[in-house]
């Protein structure tokens, strides 16, 4: 960093009952370049366990705490991870804040974090609850189909990330899942372009209210254009994913979803990785695209909110759990770190997600290369952001309050009450006696796989074989391909068909025993083998995060299933690979139709 400047701060800009505008030019015009460029970066920041600092993280190679905040003069920070209770996080936050408030300026920190509410596991996409209150993934809040429910939840997490400090969230994610192999539509709203729309702005309501202000949440609303139409399926975070295609000529209803986030007011905007084949735009990644920015955001749709790049498009020396993990710069991979941090400015974004190289930006403007007018453009919407948020009024939060709030009984009891709503009755044949297999008898003897047997206990006697049971509950993933690093096996990728091993097996348990299946579907698995075997299960439902007691909660007629399919499941890989990427519902003659669902 520069040398700080000898001139008394201004403290106007601390003035609460000053207009915004003018609160932001009081601090915009008392910044150094320094400072300036500091507000460009947003990466990931480790939390620590004990409410202090924390140290560098040499699993995923993040500095420490202090290192971000005072010796790069950063002030936006994706948290990575979580504590062992709400208390910890919110003071682990209350310390960042009390670090930044040591600087010249004492802007705070703005944390943002990737969903932490459901039952994912990957650092860069999703985390799991942890302390907070745990509800279906976004797919089976789709399945509810209740906008309702969506907005709920939106409220209930706003509140939860209001306690420990988190203000932006880098969701929803409302991309089209128009093909069917994509390894992030788990997060989406499915294939639908109405339904998604509809969910993703009630989502947005959830977490912002009707507009952004002190108690809100910021959305960060990815992956624009619409992240859904990847080549084969490839997710855009790998090179062999790099490519989005629209062999349907579909673009534009891949817009149809942002369009009412538009209108939902959400505070910012993420572009994906993928670069567009065959369109009329630029054949390089949405993050450098100035033709899809600037062109089709800032001026088709007038959005004037924040623009972050998805993370990790410049430097190439990132490393992941250990393996290489190169910059996504597709289409220009040729371009220096240099060039690239240029190239996303002209485009119109505001802010370099996954990146920490404020002195790159720098040099930038002091070489001509940017100019400071260019900063400060972004600089005000990324002020702005913080006024109107309250952080300069109220930067720490109740650590007390926090433990009272995140996880609460009522917000847990809501989450479970749409883990049980969203289960998805596929099939449910009749038995010798003539009536569907479901809901089923409780005391019966048990066989279960994929389920805690002293939960299944709850519902009646644990055998420890099919041979000795009444019946059968079997939970099962829906397949995906192995591949080489670690990394890339946090996105489920590849084929949908389950192993002929797995087939074999279930078709083994159900010719011995009324068998139940339940398929975790985070993507549409192909079902066939399974359904039209020689003596198939009794029963086969769908869940998208829900936990085995809300399972056999419905399974047993103690609460009613509510869930509809949010995509078509194939009926064969061979359907699959003859889809278009970008045209939903465009499997030939699927298993289940999108909407399909059963009660009793």
């Amino acid at each position: 960093m520069s040398e700080t400047p000898s001139t008394p701060v201004d403290p106007t800009y601390r003035d609460a009952t000053l207009p915004v505008a003018e609160r932001v030019e009081n601090l915009l015009g008392q910044m150094t370049l320094e400072e300036k460029a500091g507000l460009f970066f947003q990466t990931m920041i480790s939390m620590s366990q004990d409410g202090g600092l924390a140290p560098a993280d040499p699993v995923f190679g993040l500095p420490s705490n202090e290192e971000y905040v005072i010796g790069k003069g950063m002030t936006h920070f994706n948290v990575l991870g979580s504590a062992p209770t709400a208390e910890l996080m919110a003071e682990w936050h209350n310390s960042l804040q009390e670090l930044a408030a040591t600087t010249r300026l004492g802007i705070p920190v703005t944390i943002s974090t990737d969903p932490r509410h459901s039952f994912s596991d990957n650092p860069l996409a999703g985390m799991m609850a942890g302390p907070f209150s745990s509800w279906p993934e976004s797919i089976g809040l789709a399945a509810i189909r209740d906008e309702a429910v969506v907005e709920q939840f939106g409220d209930i997490a706003r509140q939860e990330y209001l306690a420990v400090g988190m203000r932006v969230a880098l969701h929803p994610q409302i991309d089209l899942a128009t093909e069917p192999r994509w390894g992030r539509q788990v997060a989406t709203f499915g294939e639908d372009p109405e339904l998604t729309g509809v969910l993703g702005a009630a989502y947005i309501r959830g977490f912002q209210g009707e507009t952004l202000g002190a108690d809100s949440v910021a959305t960060m609303t990815k992956h624009f254009p619409g992240g859904g139409p990847q080549m084969d399926g490839e997710d855009a975070h790998f090179a062999y994913g790099r490519e989005q295609v629209y062999p349907g000529g579909q673009f534009e209803l891949h817009l149809k979803p942002f369009e009412a986030a538009f209108e939902a007011g959400t505070s910012q905007i993420m572009p994906y990785y993928g670069m567009p084949v065959g369109t009329e735009y630029e054949e390089v990644g949405f993050g450098f695209n100035k033709s899809v920015i600037t062109g089709l955001l800032r001026e088709r749709y007038g959005f004037d909110g924040i623009v972050c790049t998805d993370w990790g498009l410049i430097s190439n020396d990132d490393e992941i759990m250990g393996e290489p993990f190169p910059a996504r710069a597709w289409g220009v991979e040729h371009l220096t770190p240099r060039e690239r941090m240029v190239k996303i400015l002209e485009a119109g974004a505001d802010q370099f997600g996954g990146e920490a190289i404020p002195d790159l930006l720098i040099e930038l403007v002091q070489s001509g290369d940017v100019t400071e007018d260019r900063l400060d453009a972004s600089a005000r919407r990324l002020l702005r952001e913080k006024f109107v948020l309250g952080l300069f009024d109220a930067p720490l939060v109740d650590a007390k309050k926090a433990g009272v709030i995140v996880g609460s009984d009522a917000f847990r009891a809501a989450g479970e009450a749409a883990q049980r709503a969203s289960i998805t009755v596929l099939t449910n044949t009749a038995t010798d006696a003539g009536t569907p297999a479901l809901p089923l008898a409780t005391g019966q003897k048990i066989y279960v796989e994929g389920i805690e047997p002293d939960v299944a206990g709850e519902y009646g006697t644990v055998v420890a074989t099919p041979a000795e049971a009444d019946l059968a509950i079997i939970r099962i993933q829906a397949p995906f391909e192995v591949r080489s690093t670690m990394f890339e096996n946090f996105f489920h990728q590849g084929s949908l068909d389950f192993t002929d091993e797995t087939i074999a097996h279930l078709r083994e348990v159900a010719a011995a025993v009324p068998t139940v299946i339940d398929v975790h579907l985070d993507r549409p698995a192909i079902l066939t083998p399974i359904v039209e075997a020689p003596i198939a299960p009794v029963a086969i439902v769908a869940n998208y995060g829900a936990n085995a007691r809300a399972l056999l909660d419905v399974l047993t007629g103690a609460a009613q299933p509510k869930g509809k399919l949010p995509f078509d499941l194939p009926s064969s890989m061979a359907a699959v690979e003859a889809s278009r990427e970008d045209v939903p519902f465009d499997t030939k003659d699927p298993l289940f139709r999108f909407g399909h669902g059963l009660a009793y």
